[in-house]
């Protein structure tokens, strides 16, 4: 059944507020930013970030190493995929930081318990029904804490006790300024549906003809969310969802191709944010990793251990963080994989706590209620 407010939120009045998919946005009454952008399907962090320096990788990794010949070096073991350019400039500027060997505490190869558990922040799939992403919004000065989610239903990182809206691309035609005015006038004297109307009509201004661009190209997407958190007024803590990732069969071009639109992405987005880019933080994760060995088909399959990105202009960048464990046959996890030395959550924690400046122990109890044992990972930014 549809009340008013039902109504509202998926008629054709919220056309014109048709905005790239897979995007959910949270206010919170801070200057500092939070981005967190989930790569779904498993990325190859081994493949992302080659660890070149191990004596293991070119045997290893076979054709799949072959792309870090011209690679840029980040140090003695690391090289970045050359696909990543402006990535690169960012690392060079002390502005990103990559984390090696990392996986959160799910050691099975299920995209969607994987998925489950990095989003809820529990230890097994479907054991923590909200997201450490709402959670967080206790943490911080959020004030009356809401959330858009710009896509057909909330991500579950974003899910829980905060208020959270949602609302996809609409089909239809663009809606005009005179039916803007009169459901404006309809919902004047309606003390909760008009701020819900004014809250819409303030995000449809921040985007303005962005809109209207290519939503599904990642530069395309990075820019529209630097125009929705820039603003003094706008969203403070965003979510992107990007899928792809899933390399089983003809990894090379495929993950080049992926590398370049996240890295295009992560441009626009600071060359959109300007000045607020100091206080911006942007948080890159996958599921799980995927096998060392390249496979039949010139891919690779579900592993565990991957890499994860931390950038913005307050990160203690130029560096890859990295208990190494090995490429060879015997320091595999189960013969196959990149061997998980760092804890995904306490990685997180980490990085949330000096972000916000928020005492680590109550970031890591909240964000991460299940997780026993590990200290938070401090110095990130």
């Amino acid at each position: 059944m549809y009340d008013r407010r039902s109504f509202l939120i998926r008629s054709g009045a919220f056309a014109g507020l048709a905005l790239a998919p897979r995007m959910a946005f949270a206010k919170a009454e801070t200057d500092r930013r939070f981005v967190f952008i989930i790569q779904r399907g498993a990325a190859d962090g081994l493949g992302t970030i080659g660890a070149v320096g191990d004596p293991a990788f070119a045997g290893a990794r076979g054709q799949l190493a072959e792309d870090f010949g011209s690679a840029k070096k980040l140090d003695s073991m690391f090289a970045l995929h050359p696909a990543m350019t402006s990535l690169a400039g960012m690392y060079d500027a002390k502005e990103a930081l990559f984390a090696h060997a990392i996986a959160s505490p799910y050691r099975d190869r299920s995209h969607f318990d994987g998925q489950n558990v990095l989003e809820s922040g529990g230890t097994g799939a479907y054991q923590v029904k909200d997201g450490w992403l709402n959670r967080m919004l206790g943490l911080i000065p959020s004030g009356e804490s809401k959330a858009i989610a710009v896509s057909a239903t909330v991500p579950l990182a974003l899910r829980g006790p905060h208020e959270v809206s949602s609302y996809a691309p609409s089909s239809l035609p663009q809606a005009s300024d005179d039916l803007m005015m009169r459901v404006a006038s309809l919902y004047q004297g309606d003390g909760q549906l008009h701020g819900l109307w004014n809250e819409a009509m303030n995000t449809r201004m921040l985007t303005g003809d962005l809109t209207a661009a290519n939503a599904a190209n990642a530069a395309a997407t990075g820019a529209l969310a630097a125009k929705l958190l820039a603003p003094a007024n706008g969203a403070r803590i965003a979510m992107i969802e990007t899928g792809g990732w899933d390399t089983h069969a003809g990894q090379r071009g495929r993950l080049a191709a992926q590398l370049k639109g996240l890295d295009a992405m992560i441009a626009a987005l600071k060359t959109g944010m300007g000045p607020a880019w100091s206080d911006t933080m942007v948080l890159v994760a996958t599921e799980f990793g995927r096998t060392v060995a390249v496979n039949g088909t010139g891919g690779s399959d579900h592993g565990t251990g991957s890499a994860a990105m931390l950038i913005g202009g307050g990160v203690k960048g130029g560096r890859v963080m990295a208990d190494w464990p090995g490429l060879g046959q015997a320091a595999l996890y189960e013969g196959r994989d990149l061997k998980p030395t760092l804890g995904l959550d306490q990685f997180v924690a980490g990085a949330v706590a000096g972000h916000y400046g928020v005492e680590p122990g109550r970031v890591m109890k909240t964000l991460f209620p299940e997780t026993n044992g590990g200290a938070v990972v401090s110095g990130l930014v």
